[in-house]
């Protein structure tokens, strides 16, 4: 569990990183509904990844003290992709669909990435 606690800033500076380039899409690119489902999507999907970690957290405390453990959250990540849903379909003409839903991903395609490169950069300093 600790090594999501030292992970999550990592993930986060690239999340942020990504909605400002979001940011800049939305400004100089004819695509406005897009990058607002975009940025509506990663927005959710890194407060999605922040309830992961507390969460997990919080697992790795209630085992350690011998105490049955709390869920780590599934159910307000599914919640969260509801708001979002119902927020895209509540307002078609500002949030694209498509844009909400891959913005949603946009976590665990960070972390696979992000495991990748740390692999590479682990077997690279090894050599």
């Amino acid at each position: 569990m600790q090594e999501l606690q030292h992970l999550f800033p990592r993930l986060r500076s690239y999340i942020f990183y990504l909605l400002a380039l979001y940011v800049l899409g939305l400004g100089f690119t004819p695509y406005q509904t897009v990058f607002l489902g975009l940025i509506l999507g990663t927005a959710l999907s890194l407060y999605n990844l922040w309830v992961l970690v507390r969460r997990a957290k919080q697992f790795g405390q209630a085992l350690d003290e011998g105490k049955r453990p709390r869920s780590v959250g599934t159910f307000a990540r599914f919640a969260t992709a509801a708001l979002a849903v119902v927020i895209t379909i509540s307002y078609p003409n500002t949030f694209h669909i498509i844009g909400v839903v891959m913005g949603l991903m946009t976590s665990y395609l960070v972390i696979i990435i992000d495991l990748v490169v740390q692999n590479i950069r682990r077997r690279w300093e090894e050599r």
